[in-house]
């Protein structure tokens, strides 16, 4: 199958294995649902880092390494509402990462994280979108 054919076939329909081993189409609505489950226990808040106001935070995502923290970092610090923005991985045998966030007081903490994440989604869909132009061209 050609490279062509994998994304054709990947874009074609959201499908999720069952345990018989069919495919079932998966509603769009259980898909977020089970994203935003999935974010809840992804990205913790830690609470004894973080300002009163919300201009300061700190979190702690599992499973992520250098790859997101540094792409999150940057697409962050592009935000003119945030002061600081940094991450660190505590040692490197547990998938953590550790990421602080300062505003200048406009937005929260959690507000800047919300519109990197949202801006990096973002990035990705427009390489994906350029690089199956090329592919198709």
């Amino acid at each position: 199958m050609s490279t062509e054919e994998r994304i054709a076939k990947a874009e074609s329909e959201d499908v999720e294995m069952t345990n018989g081993g069919a495919l079932e189409n998966v509603e769009e609505e259980d898909i977020e649902d089970q994203e935003e489950e999935s974010l809840k226990t992804k990205i913790k808040l830690l609470p004894q880092a973080t300002s009163e106001d919300g201009t300061c935070a700190s979190f702690q995502i599992a499973q992520e390494d250098h790859t997101l923290g540094n792409a999150l970092r940057y697409i962050i610090m592009k935000n003119p509402e945030v002061e600081f923005c940094g991450y660190s991985i505590p040692h490197p045998s547990e998938e953590l990462l550790n990421l602080r966030i300062q505003t200048y007081g406009n937005i929260t903490a959690v507000d800047a994280l919300q519109k990197g994440l949202d801006d990096l989604i973002d990035l990705c869909d427009a390489v994906k979108d350029k690089f199956v132009q090329r592919l198709q061209s």
